[in-house]
This record gives C-alpha cells, sequence and structure tokens, in this order.
C-alpha cells in the first residue's frame, strides 16, 4: 500500500486544470451512472457542531477506482489553534478490492472542493464570457486559500480585484503573489459580495446571514452551505446543486429553502445538467447563478486517484508492508 501524507501532495502539487479535468471526467461517469455513491452518514456525539463523515464510493471512466474517505469537522478546533478538518482517504483496486493507497491529509479533499468550484466557473465563463473581474471571497481558511489559488489560476490577467473578508482577519502571507497586488482586504461581508463578479463562501457558519442582492450576472459558489438565508430566492432562481437528495439536508441553505421557500428539486439544475447537457445557458441572463455542492464521493476518489497515480508515476509517497 502507496501512503501519502501533505507534504508528498505538496511535492506534486496542484495543476488546476488537470484536477478540473478529473471532476469532469467523474461528472460524466456519474452521468452514464457508471459509479456507485451511498447516501453518506454523519456521525454526531456530544457537540453536535462537529460531524465526521464516512464518504465510500466507485468511479468508473478513466479513474475506475473505488474507495472511502472519512473526514472530521470539528469548527471549535479554530479556537485552540487545531485545524478544522481532518481527513484520510483509503483506496481499492476496483477489480479487486484490493488496498493500494491511503491518503493521510486534508489537503487532497480541498483541491476536490475547489476543483469542483473550477468546473462550474470553466462551464459558467463558456456562456457568459468574463473580463475585469472582481471576485470576492468569505473565509480564508484552507478552503478560501485554495480557491484563491484555483480563480487566480483559471482567470489570470482577467481578475481585476479580488476582496477578501474573514471574520477572524486575514493572514496575508497565504496570498498568492501574482495576485497580492489585486487584493483588498474588506471589513465587512458586503464589501466581498455586492459587486462581486465571483462570490465564493468558504466560511464555518452555522447559519446564513448573506440577505442582499448580489451582482447581476454573478456567479454565486455556495461552499460552505450555510451562508445565505432564503431570500437570495428573491433575486434568483437560478440554483444549481451537485447532488439534490444530498444537499438538501443538514440544515443547508438549500433545505432551508425548501423548508421555507418551499423550492424543490425540480426547481434546480444538476451538476451532470450543466457539464454534460450544457444546461447553464438555459438560466435567464440576467440573472446571478447559485452553485450549492454538498460534496460528491466520487470526487474524492477521482480526485485521490489521480494523486495515486501521480505519486506512483514520479517515485513519491512511503510503501507500506504487510
Amino acid at each position: 500500500m502507496l501512503y501519502l501524507n501533505t507534504s508528498d501532495i505538496e511535492k506534486i502539487g496542484k495543476n488546476w486544470k488537470e484536477t478540473i479535468d478529473v471532476i469532469e471526467h467523474a461528472v460524466h461517469a456519474l452521468q452514464k451512472e457508471d459509479y456507485a455513491q451511498p447516501i453518506k452518514p454523519y456521525l454526531r456525539y456530544h457537540d453536535m457542531s462537529n460531524r465526521i463523515i464516512a464518504m465510500p464510493a466507485f468511479v468508473g471512466g478513466d479513474t475506475y477506482m473505488a474507495g472511502i474517505k472519512w473526514i472530521a469537522s470539528f469548527p471549535k478546533n479554530l479556537q485552540e489553534g487545531i485545524q478544522r478538518a481532518h481527513s484520510i482517504t483509503i483506496l481499492n483496486e476496483a477489480r479487486t478490492g484490493k488496498p493500494v493507497a491511503t491518503i493521510n491529509t486534508a489537503l487532497v479533499s480541498g483541491i476536490r472542493t475547489a476543483s469542483v468550484s473550477g468546473l462550474l466557473l470553466k462551464h459558467y465563463e463558456q456562456v457568459r464570457p468574463l473580463q475585469n473581474v472582481t471576485v470576492g471571497i468569505i473565509g480564508f481558511g484552507p478552503i478560501g486559500r485554495l480557491h484563491l489559488q484555483m480563480v487566480t489560476a483559471l482567470l489570470g490577467e482577467k481578475i481585476t480585484k479580488v476582496v477578501l473578508y474573514d471574520i477572524a482577519g486575514i493572514q496575508q502571507e497565504y496570498i498568492p503573489a501574482e495576485i497580492k497586488e489585486k487584493t483588498v482586504i474588506a471589513q465587512t461581508w458586503e464589501e466581498a459580495y455586492c459587486e462581486a463578479d465571483v462570490f465564493i463562501t468558504c466560511t464555518v457558519s452555522p447559519h446564513g446571514f448573506i440577505d442582499k442582492q448580489p451582482k447581476r450576472h454573478s456567479l454565486l459558489l455556495n461552499v460552505s452551505l450555510r451562508d445565505f438565508t432564503p431570500k437570495i430566492l428573491d433575486y434568483t432562481r437560478s440554483i444549481i446543486v451537485d447532488d439534490w437528495i444530498e444537499v438538501c439536508r443538514e440544515n443547508t441553505d438549500i433545505e432551508i429553502m425548501h423548508l421555507e421557500r418551499g423550492l424543490q428539486k425540480e426547481d434546480t439544475k444538476s451538476i451532470t445538467d450543466i457539464v454534460c447537457l450544457d444546461q447553464m445557458k438555459d438560466f435567464p441572463q440576467d440573472e446571478p447563478i447559485m452553485f450549492n455542492p454538498m460534496g460528491m464521493a466520487i470526487f474524492d476518489i477521482a480526485i485521490a486517484g489521480y494523486y495515486y497515480k501521480q505519486a506512483l508515476s514520479q517515485g513519491i509517497g512511503t510503501h507500506l508492508q504487510d
């Protein structure tokens, strides 16, 4: 079995075009029903704000790998100087079930998250080409930092301004050098939100607070899923989810919109509708588009499989014996 940790993944590096392509291939496997993915259970005990999530999946196509991600999210860790998320992924050879890799780092999970956002951004730009872009990000922990790296790589010189906001402050050493001169540190979330062409939530908020009108034509990447109030439906009905059954639970913004405003599955489009059926163009041109990803295990296995193959080809990692 190959063992990979954070430093191993950092040695391999991040090629956002490649990881976004990996996610796109996994979406096509999803569309072709060449996958298996049980609903992920949440383990909670004592403090109900904490959760440990089991995410098993098989992905066919180019990935052809099975496995499970086991990820703990303990928001109050941040108050103790401990990272919020801890993640381990085990990969199994699809044909035999033999375990072939253990990836012990939350970094590969974060790269998956930002790559899914990157895929939606890619398809958004095919329908609504971007120029002179203002990017707004609220929450600048590990997920926010990876999203800034991703949008910087994808949009490059098209970005004119980045506005960052975090209730705990911004650690500026994590801002990529190539975008630093274009970056503004906001004092309120509204500064990062109201004029953003691409707006990304990466917070650990337990409930929604964003109740203002977004910029017209904008892309709202609701990564942290608990930042918007149902009032967003007054401004747009152009809603995308990765998987309705997964996302309409666990007190997400989608579940609150469903309970309080009657949002139904048929009122939304799925990631396969957008990527495989080109339905991004069906949304009204004057409306913001909002993507709400619960996080799908097939994407974790696909990205883990990518890093496993990269590690083998580059001779990175530690081989463990029985």
